[in-house]
């Protein structure tokens, strides 16, 4: 079985061709198109090959062109290879599935037009996978195309987990707690099994800290609360996101500043978190070298937003076993993880300051009475993996 996976963003499009063959996948290329809004450069590599980095002239092309251009790109690669008959599905990462969707699903233009009505719920990222998604299905179009979602892991959360405090008609309608990052906090759950079954049999905490942040309690196996809600902007601060926020301060800021609702959605989505509190940047290294008050302070902050959710996700769980870093800060930056750890060491959590600096999978001492890991994430295996499960299950419609 060989399946591609395709993760477009609106500043970055990710692509990773997989073959299954029968016990374990290999990755035979990968993909990655950054800086997509200003100067794009692709990076590309097959198996073990010498990687092919390319700038590339796009400039006055609209979003959607550009799109069209990347996705032509990763179908030559894989025509040249000899490979574009070969191709059993394309997984396309979905942010949000709303209350449509809690499993991956064929694409057709029914599925299609139930995720364009959640385009508003996640601005970042719905409007660009689904964009991808089209151009697939234009590009591919005898290829099963499936989507996979980000708010799949927590369908299942209690009940409490996913109310708001509003009248009930608005829950009837859908305004409810869904939860994201759940292919990550999947496969880092996995990943833990395999190497703590113990501990991931009991209380886990994930922290995907990045650009995007949030973090997920796990109760025997089952996510059982997380940080962001009904959009992706609840919980810890993050890029440009601002996280928790008092929403008199929003109604604030439409009374005296006039707003719109399309001002505010920029504000909240593009100009808060690390970017606005330090006025410097919305990279996490950057902030670290800049060195300056107001980048220690936006350091400082998230910090603190991190521990308070730990407390917070701990106590509807009613304890921990074990903690695990991920994503982009948590898997690279120890400064960060020190400064966690530290906070919460009160728990008994007993960290190695050496093994932190070094990157190790295991921070833990033999003293600590929780686990602490660092276990890196790949959504896009997840992404075949949860493809291949659906094509396997007998259960899939024909196409289009």
């Amino acid at each position: 079985m060989r399946i591609l996976t395709l993760n477009a963003g609106s500043s970055s499009v990710k692509a990773r061709l997989y073959q299954f063959d029968g016990h374990d996948w290999h990755e035979e290329m990968h993909y990655h198109l950054s800086q997509l809004n200003e100067s794009p450069r692709v990076r590309w590599q097959w198996d073990k090959q010498t990687p092919n980095t390319q700038l590339l002239s796009w400039q006055g092309m609209p979003l959607e062109t550009r799109h069209r251009a990347a996705l032509s790109q990763i179908i030559g690669l894989i025509t040249d290879a000899g490979l574009e008959h070969q191709l059993d599905a394309v997984c396309h990462r979905v942010v949000h599935g709303g209350r449509f969707y809690n499993a991956p699903v064929c694409i057709d233009d029914a599925v299609l037009a139930n995720l364009e009505t959640l385009e508003s719920l996640a601005p970042l990222h719905q409007p660009y996978n689904l964009n991808l998604v089209r151009l697939a299905r234009e590009q591919l179009p005898d290829i099963r195309q499936i989507a996979c979602f980000d708010t799949m892991f927590h369908a299942e959360q209690p009940r409490m987990a996913q109310l708001h405090a509003i009248p009930r008609r608005y829950l009837d309608q859908g305004i409810l707690r869904y939860g994201f990052h759940g292919l990550s906090y999947e496969y880092v759950f996995e990943r833990l099994q395999s190497l703590a079954p113990r501990q991931a049999d009991g209380r886990v905490i994930i922290c995907h800290l990045g650009a995007g942040a949030s973090m997920c309690a796990i109760r025997q196996g089952q996510s059982y609360d997380t940080t962001m809600g009904f959009t992706a902007l609840e919980g810890l601060p993050m890029g440009t996101r601002c996280g928790h926020i008092d929403p008199g301060v929003l109604i604030h800021l439409m009374r005296e500043e006039g707003w719109s609702p399309d001002q505010l959605e920029r504000f909240l989505y593009k100009e808060c978190g690390w970017l606005g509190l330090s006025g410097i940047s919305s990279d996490m290294q950057e902030l670290h070298d800049a060195d300056t008050p107001e980048a220690e302070e936006a350091i400082a902050y998230f910090v603190h937003a991190c521990v308070q959710q730990i407390g917070s996700l701990m106590a509807t769980m009613r304890g921990l076993d074990a903690i695990v870093f991920t994503a982009g800060v948590g898997e690279n930056d120890a400064r960060i993880r020190a400064r966690v750890l530290d906070s919460i060491q009160w728990l008994g959590v007993d960290w190695d300051a050496a093994a932190n600096e070094q990157n190790r999978q295991s921070l833990h001492k033999p003293t600590s009475k929780i686990g602490v890991w660092v276990i890196p994430t790949n959504e896009e295996l997840m992404l075949a993996e949860h493809g291949r499960r659906l094509l396997s299950s007998g259960s899939v419609s024909p196409l289009r």
